[in-house]
């Protein structure tokens, strides 16, 4: 039989509505659809999808039993290779790994193996049928330093091998990128919460308020007695362009601007942290921070939200999906456009310090550059102004120093990276690393299957000596 060309459209809250409220914009398959899309699955032989996997999850197996609406069959294969279903179903960017290789791409849309993914945790989760896994305890306790994608997976992996696992986080609720960096309308915070509650009850902990490099060191972990340490740290510490002005009032970061509205609730009008009356706001940069960041700016009842990317819509890194729903919602992509300087209002006007607009030059494309992306250049005598009173930086962030200035004997990369082996090792026996605090800013399956990878050589050198 042949395969159906084009997958089955995901609902979505209508554009004109969801900007008005920050509830989840894609609603999800039904059953009927969900096995629908996937019976276009080939059951491809070499598997093509799996290796593009970065945990490996077996795709084509819990597609299988999708086919057949053996649901909770399939949420088991899933789970026997990845902790965060609900949440990699949602915000991984499948059509650059496992959909990306799918058969079906060649010719057609690839299988919509997010979706399904998605479906089948969110099934799982409306029936409440949690199973906890049979598990001999081993009575080593491992530290994870992070609660973030990484440090979640890692966990996951190594409670289910009977390490005595605590997470360190240093913020009040755990989650990292995923409940401070991620809009409510692409991954509700209750998902999150349902995964790591998960992770609870098969016996992980977590201790919340506890920033390690200040509150404890990495030492002070093994002193008390843990055999080996995770750090998943994230990359935290946001970059900003240099350009004058970037200290002015309504200037923001991604990550301080997301943080406030996610975990501080500042988009409420009695927030203890609020966000300054937003009426024109300019985003620069091109990845799904920027995506998230414009979109939530929409919603603060903004008159205009630019984007502001140096390079063309072609180059631009985020996730088409994510991009179409920015531009569906009324976001205004300006190409070619670099800022130069942040101008603030003059003495007189009572608003000294305060941003008033960004002044841009316009920029061309030029050959290919040594990382395959094409190069840019300022167009001469171009330069002009966007009147804004907020801009947010979208630019990348790095890992966060601290840890490394307090733990000397860890090797760092010239980005400010961990270095690790193959395993997830770094420089000192005893330590393992892996997610953002490693790579830089990426994606959360990345780090997830950092975690993975790192916990399995956890798992190898303790229990098979």
């Amino acid at each position: 039989m042949k395969a159906i060309e084009n997958r089955h459209a995901m609902p979505l809250q209508d554009a004109k509505k969801r900007i008005k409220n920050f509830d989840e914009v894609a609603l999800g398959y039904d059953e009927k659809t969900a096995i629908e899309e996937a019976k276009r699955c080939l059951s491809c032989k070499n598997r093509p999808c799996v290796s593009a996997c970065p945990v490996n999850v077996q795709i084509p197996s819990f597609i299988q039993k999708l086919k057949e609406a053996k649901f909770e069959e399939a949420y088991d294969i899933i789970t026997s290779s990845s902790a965060l279903p609900a949440i990699c179903g949602r915000v991984c960017p499948q059509e650059r790994q496992c959909e990306g290789k799918c058969t079906l791409g060649i010719k057609g849309e690839s299988v919509a193996i997010g979706r399904l993914e998605r479906f089948v945790a969110d099934y799982h989760r409306s029936k409440k049928n949690k199973k906890l896994p049979k598990v001999v305890k081993n009575n080593i306790k491992v530290a994870i330093i992070g609660s973030g994608p990484s440090g979640l997976s890692c966990a996951g992996e190594l409670v289910k091998h009977g390490f005595d696992v605590t997470i360190f986080e240093a913020l009040h609720s755990a989650g990292g990128v995923l409940v401070y960096g991620i809009p409510e309308f692409r991954l509700p915070k209750s998902i999150v919460e349902d995964e790591i509650n998960t992770l609870k009850e098969y016996g992980v902990k977590i201790n919340l308020n506890t920033v390690i490099g200040r509150t404890l060191s990495i030492d002070d972990l093994f002193r008390d007695g843990f055999k080996a340490v995770f750090i998943g740290s994230g990359a935290g510490l946001p970059n900003f362009m240099n350009i004058k002005g970037e200290n002015l009032n309504g200037v923001f970061s991604a990550n301080e601007f997301l943080t406030r509205i996610n975990l501080m609730k500042a988009y409420k009008s009695d927030a203890d942290t609020p966000v300054m009356n937003m009426k024109k706001v300019a985003v620069v940069g091109g990845g799904n921070v920027a995506m998230d960041a414009a979109r939530v700016a929409l919603r603060l009842n903004t008159e205009k939200v630019y984007i502001l990317y140096r390079r063309t819509i072609s180059e631009l890194p985020a996730r088409r999906e994510e991009l179409e729903h920015a531009i569906e919602e009324g976001v205004e992509l300006m190409e070619l456009v670099k800022p130069v300087e942040i101008l603030s209002f003059d003495e007189e006007s009572g608003k000294k310090n305060f941003v008033r607009a960004v002044r841009c030059v316009r920029m061309e494309l030029t050959d290919v550059d040594s990382k395959g992306r094409r190069g840019v250049r300022e167009i001469p005598n171009s330069e002009f102004e966007i009147d804004i009173d907020a801009l947010i930086m979208a630019i990348g962030t790095s890992p966060n120093p601290l840890i490394k200035r307090t733990t000397p004997s860890l090797e760092i990369n010239e980005r400010g990276g961990i270095i690790v082996n193959e395993d997830g090792l770094t420089s000192r026996e005893g330590i393992y690393a892996g997610g953002d605090a490693v790579t830089g800013a990426a994606s959360v399956i990345s780090a997830a299957g950092a975690g993975k990878n790192a916990a399995e050589s956890i798992a190898s050198y303790f229990l098979k000596k």
